[in-house]
């Protein structure tokens, strides 16, 4: 009896113990179980100035289909490698997008006249996107939920106007949560969950899914590590492209 109890106690204390080890690795991104959800389906990275120089088909012959690049950031800065990359991966062949990071120190009108001023057409292209988010000292002094919503939605007028098509907003979901689920939700969704798959948070209700902030592929310098995502196979590709 004794020796069956003990047997049990060790099986429970081997499943508790395997238990926090993949809690702490997954926490301390050591483990990303996302990569067991996300087989065989459309692959893309988004890469920014971080990858300093990237080449396109060496990132296609590992099966990237598409690429958003950020272009531009605030009123007036533009990504120092974007033009750059946005002729490269045309060549490439590899259908691409820019993304915008939105700033809470300007205006939305201003930032979306240096995002369309810096991209161009989107002819044969993907449909716009906007990252929103909060650096690391917002956090802890964040915007109001009304300077958000109101700075964004000039944005997003401003570049609907121009292209015809409602942007991608990039969010993760307790940002999602608090300031745009309110007043975006008819907009397409491109959520971050690098920790646990995003059907627990956002169910089917999203397009483009940020899965792993720390892929490793090769044909980049710079950043070790490459944004990877997939598209909702229940929407495809075509989904993402410009009309």
């Amino acid at each position: 009896m004794i020796k069956r109890l003990l047997g049990w106690l060790l099986i429970v204390g081997l499943l508790v113990g395997l238990g926090l080890w993949g809690y702490f690795a997954v926490r301390n991104r050591q483990l990303n179980i996302n990569n067991f959800f996300v087989g065989g389906q459309i692959l893309g990275v988004d890469v920014s100035s971080y990858q300093e120089d990237v080449d396109f088909k060496r990132l296609k012959e590992q099966d990237v289909e598409f690429v958003y690049i950020k272009a531009t950031e605030g009123s007036s800065h533009v990504d120092k490698s974007f033009k750059e990359k946005w002729s490269a991966v045309e060549e490439a062949g590899i259908l691409a997008g820019a993304y915008h990071y939105f700033s809470y120190k300007s205006s939305g009108t201003t930032q979306a006249e240096n995002f369309i001023k810096t991209i161009g057409d989107l002819d044969g292209r993907l449909i716009p996107a906007v990252d929103m988010e909060l650096t690391a000292e917002e956090v802890y002094n964040p915007p109001e939920k009304e300077e958000v919503v109101r700075g964004l939605k000039a944005f997003l007028a401003v570049v609907e106007e121009k292209y015809g098509v409602k942007p991608l907003i990039y969010a993760q979901k307790d940002y999602y949560d608090k300031y745009l689920a309110e007043d975006f939700s008819s907009y397409p969704r491109w959520a971050r969950n690098v920790f646990y798959p995003v059907y627990v948070d956002a169910g089917e209700d999203w397009l483009v899914w940020q899965y792993n902030d720390r892929g490793v592929l090769e044909g980049y310098s710079g950043e070790k590590y490459i944004d990877l995502n997939i598209v909702n196979s229940k929407f495809g590709l075509d989904s993402l492209k410009m009309p």
